[in-house]
């Protein structure tokens, strides 16, 4: 026992030390709420209230598109809610489930073969596991990373969720149902609706009609009120009054309304503590899913939230936001929620309610469980085409044509990787789109960071500037000023060592002048091809020179050992204070080198050439 209390103690710890290290707060909501007034309240209860009759239909539809029971989607609305801001601070972002999470759900366990039952006790050590690698994340402050992911990756994977959002829902605004098979794509999906359309029930597709015909119309008069709530209202009492007539009349009766199905009622009562099965082999099995969930979780919410920062003027610690995350999933999966993300919907709806604290959250949380231990009796009365239809009209608002194009017509690098997370989440997985996507992305930026630029200019009849090129003959210098422009990596080190080889096949050229003061992240690959150049020109009887070497490119010299293979006396530090007194001594150098003779000097630059002698100044 003293064993386990010393380890638990020593654990504590570490949280706490590796928290204080990475600047992490365990309670930023107190210091926040310092100085909290009267008006502060009434616009957090204002924006409470407002995002609350949002998150209840949403989280409702949300669970839906995830194939879980609807309760899944309030509770984990009001989980969320009321434990992310404890841990985040911020007004910015609002948790709860989401469209993206919810469908990426969905799809991991259509790749597992698992019955309902076990679908529903595998749910919360998914969310558990999820919500631990949030937490983990956060404490090694791996949100830095997320900024260098293209945001080119989330509009298409999003683009083929709405999709497969759309495609899900359709079955269930005809009324019909169908197994799908394990690993079904988008297409899969789409075919077996194809097969099921001749036995549509006409009743439910009426309600869907319906409900779609009031919700287009409240969208475009009143876009204000909460359209997805009354949506519901209607479509459930248009059902009811369907029900009735259809009592009352023969010809109704025959369209057999009371078989349109129903969503179940939640009962408050067995809302309890739940314990995640921690079973090895499905912790395995669920970890590369719940690795995914959490990094779209960061990826969403840390977007959102900057935007939202960024436009009133204020600062998103954006680990402390994903400590905050993974607090509400871990909530979460020990009070039957889904996994919650950042949510667009609900965090832009608090900030224009005026929202002025992480307090708000709070009291949405509330008044989320309060409307459910009200309200969930009744939820047996909404049909399921209505909210299918709605879950429909979510889907297709997540098709932004504005965010397409752009990611489509800025570059050619945009429009493929688009293309390639598209039609692999269509094609294949969702999950495997991101994957595919951000790859793809990494490549795309590694291919151009690792050109350095290296463009020749030569002076045309007129003395004008021309790029040396087949009508141009390149002049026989004995010194050559090449400056070298770009970042040095591993990546870019075979393009640097091939346009050195041709500047260095001059016969006449005796020495190369390397200006790097633009030259940046040296690493070993690159020093190799600095190392192998320097002894190619040194057996050659010529002589390499750097100039304008920086203090990290220095540093890199001595670590390595270069600047012995360059030698001490052929490396000219920067001056900050005079940028030309380096290549001037460089030039200098160059002189004592040739034996004091007069050498034409020719620089190469990224957009200019100039000429001077070796006994000149330099430039």
């Amino acid at each position: 026992m003293n064993g386990l209390r010393k380890l638990s103690i020593n654990i504590r710890r570490g949280i706490v030390y590796l928290a204080h290290y990475n600047r992490l707060e365990f309670f930023p909501l107190a210091k926040a709420a310092r100085g909290y007034g009267g008006n502060d309240a009434k616009q957090d209860l204002k924006a409470g209230i407002n995002v609350a009759l949002l998150a209840l239909p949403q989280g409702m539809a949300y669970a839906y598109i995830a194939g879980l029971p609807i309760h899944y989607g309030i509770y984990g609305s009001a989980v969320a809610a009321l434990v992310g801001p404890l841990f985040s601070g911020t007004r910015f972002i609002m948790l709860g489930p989401t469209n993206a999470t919810a469908i990426l759900l969905f799809t991991s366990f259509l790749a597992f073969n698992v019955t309902p039952a076990e679908k529903l006790a595998l749910t919360p050590l998914l969310v558990l596991m999820i919500g631990l690698f949030l937490v983990v994340g956060a404490f090694f402050r791996v949100a830095n990373f997320i900024q260098y992911v293209s945001r080119t990756v989330v509009t298409g994977y999003i683009s083929a969720a709405a999709l497969f959002i759309v495609a899900n829902q359709v079955r269930k605004v005809l009324g019909v149902d169908f197994e799908i098979p394990e690993g079904t794509t988008f297409f899969g999906l789409l075919g077996l609706t194809l097969e099921s359309l001749p036995g549509s029930h006409l009743p439910s597709v009426i309600l869907a009609l319906a409900t779609a015909g009031a919700f287009i119309f409240l969208q475009k008069k009143f876009r204000a009120l909460p359209n997805v709530a009354i949506c519901i209202v209607f479509g459930s009492l248009l059902a009811f009054g369907l029900k009735m007539a259809a009592l009352q009349s023969a010809i109704l009766s025959d369209w057999q309304v009371g078989e349109v199905q129903m969503l179940s009622a939640i009962d408050v009562r067995t809302w309890t503590l739940t314990i995640p099965p921690l079973e090895a082999a499905w912790i395995s099995q669920l970890a590369g899913t719940a690795l995914i969930i959490a990094f779209l979780c960061i990826l969403e919410g840390t977007s959102i939230g900057k935007s939202l920062a960024a436009q009133s003027g204020e600062r998103m610690d954006a680990n402390q936001e994903m400590f905050g995350m993974g607090m509400a999933n871990i909530a979460c999966a020990f009070f039957s929620g889904m996994p919650a993300s950042g949510s667009l919907s609900r965090s832009k709806l608090n900030a224009a309610s005026g929202a002025a604290s992480g307090v708000a959250s709070l009291l949405c949380g509330a008044v989320c469980a309060g409307m459910a231990l009200a309200l969930g009796s009744f939820t047996r009365f909404i049909p399921q085409p209505v909210l299918g239809v709605l879950v429909i009209a979510i889907g297709l608002s997540l098709l932004s044509r504005f965010h397409i194009r752009i990611a489509i017509k800025s570059t050619r690098s945009d429009a493929i990787v688009f293309a390639t997370t598209f039609l692999a989440a269509l094609f294949i997985k969702l999950e495997l789109g991101i994957i595919l996507g951000v790859v793809t992305s990494i490549i795309l930026f590694l291919n151009k960071a690792a050109v350095p630029e290296l463009v020749e200019y030569t002076a045309g009849e007129s003395g004008q500037l021309t790029p040396l090129g087949e009508e141009c003959k390149r002049p026989d210098p004995k010194v050559s000023i090449v400056h070298v422009e770009g970042a040095l990596f591993f990546g870019a080190a075979e393009l640097f060592r091939d346009q050195m080889r041709r500047v260095v096949e001059d016969p006449n050229l005796k020495i190369v002048v390397l200006k790097m003061r633009n030259a940046h992240h040296l690493d070993a690959t690159s020093v190799l091809a600095l190392m192998e150049l320097a002894e190619s020109m040194c057996r050659h009887d010529r002589h390499l020179l750097v100039s304008e070497a920086r203090k990290p490119v220095v540093r890199v010299f001595k670590n390595s050992g270069l600047i012995e293979v360059i030698g001490r006396e052929n490396i000219f530090a920067d001056a900050a204070q005079n940028p030309t007194l380096s290549t001037a001594k460089a030039l200098r150098r160059a002189k004592e080198i040739l034996g004091g003779e007069e050498a034409e000097v020719s620089i190469y630059t990224g957009g200019s050439k100039k000429s001077n002698e070796a006994g000149g100044s330099g430039s």
